[in-house]
């Protein structure tokens, strides 16, 4: 059984995993992620709204099937107690796949790719970044799954392979998690505008509160190992839009229970690219197995989606990674 190189292990990198264990071996899927702590982006600090149908038309089907995954999801796995929020829903999907024989290599950065004599892929070489120590992974097939660090990757790559370049980009954004004043266990989602900012408030039913909406568009992406850093100026501006919307008892401050700063994969167009790299973009001394034998593959650019699409987009890769029928239409995904 040829094995699948998975690069990145945020959600959608996940969930592609979580599906692909359907068509083959838990064993032969191999997770690779270089962040010192895993879900310390857009994965682990995105709000966790899901929508069927906010989207542009030719994304909806994937929307709908992807709701309609979390759907399903939620009721066979008691989703409503086990994730409250998007950073458990990853925790939850990696016990998952670890549980079914996944290969997880954390924290470990793609060096460069092997091919065999007849210069098709064949493999490719990790680098784990806290030893050095270098792997190489036997596989034909390979997906770059990596957010906003995904151009990066495939430059590294496959730079002097492929006649593209991968159009992604990352907007930096804050956010808050903060302890609800009162009881709350139902969910709710407030969104509006306050001082030029349009902030987003959902109560999650485990008696807290996220709050985001002030965005950096100017703020460079950091190194992939690297957690953010969050910046004391957008983070005080979240605060006092909070305070603002959010009663609390006389004399009382809002309970922070976590900051953050993350980078959602945008693309000029709107929507992601979710696609096999086909032979017509390639350099001409390199060739991909085609079909199920092989291939390079891509789904990133999600935007402030990611949670939200993140099933339909790896039940739909798992299928296009094995060769299977599509369950929706996503040819206007490509490039």
């Amino acid at each position: 059984m040829a094995h699948t190189v998975i690069l990145g292990s945020g959600v959608i990198g996940l969930s592609t995993a979580f599906y692909l264990r359907q068509h083959q071996p838990g064993t032969t899927i191999h997770l690779v992620d270089s962040a010192q702590e895993l879900f310390s982006s857009a994965s682990g600090y995105a709000g966790g709204f899901l929508a069927k149908d906010w989207f542009r038309p030719n994304l909806v089907p994937l929307a709908e099937l992807s709701f309609e995954e979390h759907k399903k999801l939620a009721e066979d796995e008691n989703g409503r107690e086990r994730w409250a929020d998007p950073l458990l829903f990853c925790k939850f999907l990696l016990e998952k796949v670890k549980a079914a024989g996944v290969r997880i290599h954390n924290p470990a950065a793609a060096l460069r790719l092997e091919t065999d004599i007849n210069g098709k892929l064949s493999g490719v070489v990790i680098k784990n970044t806290e030893t050095s120590e270098e792997t190489l992974i036997p596989a034909i097939k390979v997906l770059l799954a990596a957010g906003s660090w995904t151009p990066q990757v495939f430059n590294t790559l496959f730079k002097d392979r492929f006649s593209i370049d991968i159009p992604i980009g990352g907007l930096g954004g804050h956010s808050l998690v903060l302890k609800a004043p009162s009881k709350v266990t139902t969910c709710h989602s407030v969104y509006t505008t306050m001082d030029a900012h349009s902030p987003e408030i959902y109560s999650r039913p485990n008696g807290e509160i996220y709050v985001a909406g002030v965005n950096s568009p100017g703020l460079a992406v950091p190194e992939p190992a690297l957690k953010a850093a969050t910046m004391s100026q957008p983070l005080e501006k979240l605060k006092d839009i909070a305070r603002r919307l959010i009663v609390t008892p006389s004399g009382e401050d809002l309970e922070i229970v976590r900051e953050g700063l993350c980078f959602r994969p945008v693309t000029v167009r709107g929507t992601p690219y979710i696609a096999r790299l086909t032979d017509e973009k390639l350099a001409e001394d390199t060739s991909l197995k085609e079909g199920e034998e092989g291939g390079v593959f891509i789904a990133a650019g999600h935007g402030p989606w990611g949670i939200s699409l993140s099933l339909g987009t790896g039940k739909v890769v798992a299928e296009m990674l094995s060769g299977k029928p599509l369950s929706v239409d996503i040819s206007s995904l490509g490039f």
